[in-house]
């Protein structure tokens, strides 16, 4: 099962939660967001706030000796109805490994940014496409992205944050006919454990950590959610 935490922006929170058995990471780049990292300005042009150096010095623990180095968590970049200019900057300054769309983006949007990447910037450049399903009726929508996007995001629910409901609403899935996987967000949190490890879809793939596992924003504690990934792994 991958395992995404999102809305990652203190380097030494970074460091903590990189210790986990975590696959994605990632990072807000829309400035309505608590979590935005932002960018700053230098005659070069534009540089990010975390450079690629120290990205990859907070999620990847250096070599001593003979211990050998973990496996690199994939960072994503998030972003909403932004300029594919502006998309194409942070993959490259990030070594961004997905680009994920919360906003309303086409299927055309997304086609263009890909040939705009693949494969003389970045080959291996992956999109996931974000919709929040507040009824089995919204599956609808990811169909035409089914060609464009390689994972989706569900952010189920719709607010609903605890109890029958929430277990209900991740049972929504069971609608979901397409061929491309998905990962489960929205609100999901530690009490979601057992429902989301005994969720059976063929193309279940993981899950989306963020504000449910924070003690303040952009700040994850880390032995709750060191408790959940126990709990479905």
């Amino acid at each position: 099962m991958i395992i995404k935490i999102s809305g990652m922006c203190d380097a030494r929170n970074i460091r903590e939660v990189s210790a986990l058995d975590i696959d994605m990471m990632g990072f807000d780049f829309y400035p309505s967001s608590e979590r935005f990292v932002q960018m700053i300005s230098s005659q070069a042009g534009i540089v990010p706030d975390f450079s690629p150096e120290r990205l990859k010095k907070a999620t990847r623990p250096e070599e001593t000796g003979n211990t050998m180095v973990p496996k690199r968590i994939s960072r994503v970049g998030v972003f909403v109805d932004d300029m594919p200019q502006s998309i194409i900057s942070r993959v490259y300054n990030y070594s961004l490994d997905f680009v994920q769309l919360n906003g309303d983006e086409s299927e055309v949007m997304i086609d263009n940014l890909k040939r705009s990447l693949v494969p003389d910037l970045v080959p291996e450049i992956k999109v996931i496409k974000a919709f929040n399903i507040c009824s089995t009726a919204d599956f609808a929508r990811c169909s035409v992205f089914e060609s464009c996007t390689d994972l989706f995001l569900f952010n189920i629910g719709c607010g609903t944050k605890t109890g029958r409901n929430r277990e209900d609403a991740l049972k929504m899935t069971k609608a979901y006919n397409g061929k491309t996987p998905f990962l489960l967000g929205g609100n999901i949190c530690l009490d979601d454990a057992e429902a989301v490890k005994s969720l059976h879809h063929p193309q279940f793939a993981g899950v989306d950590l963020n504000e449910q596992f924070e003690v303040s924003a952009g700040i994850k504690d880390v032995e709750r959610l060191q408790k959940f990934i126990a709990e479905v792994k």
